[in-house]
């Protein structure tokens, strides 16, 4: 009996439960539609690294003998939605039934739960299980909590798992080594030259079609040498554990201009769109620390961001979702200025920061959180345009790890479901973990008047704002007993000074 097996353009794994159980006749249908380039403007490196890395994981199936019914986002007969291209495919195929595995995102599964009557054969949505935890594995935790904190939750994942684990206790004594992650780059230390992957003609034609159907998206495309096969992929992630993953721990935070991957593994988008399994990442890293060719605090840090972060953003998304998008409990109203979509500013940190993601759709999570985020916080951007921003820009982003990480974490619109408080900060903090403050017209010495760095006008008038929302936080306490010792004057003077930052911030909501 011939089955429809519909794959996501972030679904290339081998192993997909959708793919398990493939009989003669099963025909597997992958599509490139312009719906999904145009529900947000993606940026155009994301969309070529997808569709190339689509194309190639069909070659893959094909040289294993499976039928792909391919269609290319210029295919003269190509519908544009998932929807009616299943619809075609339905038509075409005659299958008995159609099998999928459940989507990351919110919207395509509202999209395959419609299938089931639009479609006149049975539709099986299967679990993804590339994840660790499922999603009533995390609702089982998270049930009866108030707050939700990632390391409780990263810890029951490492007894279940194994990982990093000695008996029932963590290896080398401790959960987290985080205290031994924040160290500045220093001078002297240099990155490992990282591998490139050459241009072959499947990329070449993908590259070629983005331009002339997206060119007016944001990025570039030129200088493209990211994994885009199963192999290349493999390639870059062996790369990173025997080469970088040592450093990687010590300065994953630090910043460095012209220098935007550092020690980071940069295999986000690779995990996320299904070329490597996040099980088999963690087994890499764990299995240099035991050999001794990586430290403990690498090693952990490494694990952590997949294994904790990935898998409880994850949860998060499901658990809230519909109505956590909506989220603004700090009541978040500016617009985002058109200096995030061309990086003509002179604060020379965000300059940097959005040079490299219009470059490479790529920031690592400290130019995320503490640069990018951070401004947007104290700024007080509205939420949605965040969201969409980072949606837009990165080429590891989906919303399901888009959207908690921008409403809970950076800008804290869901008043601490997952955060203990705002991740708020002056122009010390970047000032300590980069060389970006050097090369800046202001100085992040300065706290007002001629040459004062935004960030510190910005931080206080942040706290001076939100004081009746925040001050009952308990880790805010020093901060506002530091307020309320300020001197009136000056508080006044900051808050002046912000106001007119602010108010000088060009937007015209577009790109």
């Amino acid at each position: 009996m011939p089955t429809l097996r519909f794959v996501l353009g972030d679904q290339l794994s081998r192993d997909l439960s959708s793919l398990r159980d493939m009989e003669a006749g099963d025909v597997v249908l992958m599509c490139e539609v312009a719906d999904e380039t145009r529900y947000v403007r993606h940026h155009k490196r994301k969309i070529a690294f997808l569709f190339s890395a689509m194309r190639h994981f069909a070659d893959d199936l094909r040289d294993r003998g499976v039928t792909v019914d391919y269609v290319t986002l210029d295919d003269a007969d190509n519908t544009g939605s998932f929807t009616s291209e299943l619809k075609r495919a339905v038509e075409k195929h005659a299958p008995d039934a159609v099998a999928v595995t459940e989507p990351g995102e919110w919207r395509v599964r509202q999209m395959m739960d419609d299938w089931r009557e639009e479609l006149g054969v049975a539709v099986e949505i299967r679990p993804d299980d590339r994840f660790l935890c499922s999603h009533e594995k995390f609702r089982g935790w998270a049930e009866g909590l108030k707050e939700l904190r990632m390391e409780y939750f990263y810890r029951e994942m490492r007894r279940s798992t194994g990982y990093l684990m000695e008996g029932d206790h963590p290896a080398e004594g401790k959960w987290n080594f985080d205290h031994a992650n924040r160290e500045p780059l220093k001078k002297g230390v240099e990155p490992p030259e990282r591998p490139t992957y050459a241009v072959d003609e499947t990329t070449e034609a993908v590259l070629g079609l983005v331009a002339s159907r997206v060119g007016n998206h944001f990025g570039s495309l030129d200088d493209f040498d990211y994994p885009v096969s199963r192999r290349q992929a493999l390639h870059y992630l062996n790369w990173f554990v025997e080469e970088a993953l040592r450093d990687f721990g010590t300065y994953q935070d630090a910043m460095r201009e012209g220098a935007p991957l550092l020690f980071h593994s940069h295999v986000s988008a690779l995990i996320n769109c299904g070329l490597i399994d996040p099980r088999e990442a963690c087994e890499r890293a764990e299995a240099a620390w035991r050999d001794g060719k990586a430290p403990i605090n690498a090693v952990e840090g490494f694990i952590r961001q997949i294994m904790g972060w990935r898998e409880f953003i994850r949860g998060v998304y499901w658990r809230e979702m519909p109505g956590y998008e909506t989220s603004n409990r700090l009541d978040a109203q500016r617009s985002l200025p058109d200096f995030f979509w061309t990086g003509e500013t002179d604060l020379n940190c965000l300059h940097h920061c959005i040079e490299e993601v219009k470059a490479r759709a790529y920031n690592h999570h400290i130019q995320r959180l503490m640069v990018l985020g951070n401004f947007c916080l104290l700024c007080g951007f509205d939420p949605k345009e965040v969201q969409e921003w980072y949606l837009t820009v990165y080429h590891d982003a989906y919303e399901w790890v888009e959207m908690p990480n921008v409403v809970g974490m950076i800008l804290y619109a869901d008043g601490g479901l997952f955060a203990s408080k705002p991740y708020a900060a002056s122009a010390n903090y970047i000032d300590k973990m980069s060389d970006y403050c050097g090369g800046c017209r202001y100085s992040p010495k300065v706290k007002t008047g001629e040459g004062a760095c935004p960030f510190n006008l910005l931080y206080w008038d942040f706290i001076v704002r939100n004081e009746k929302r925040l001050k009952g936080n308990p880790r805010m306490n020093r901060t506002y007993a530091t307020l309320d010792r300020m001197d009136g004057r000056k508080v006044q003077t900051i808050r002046k000074e912000a106001t007119a930052f602010l108010d000088g911030l060009s937007s015209t909501g577009n790109y």
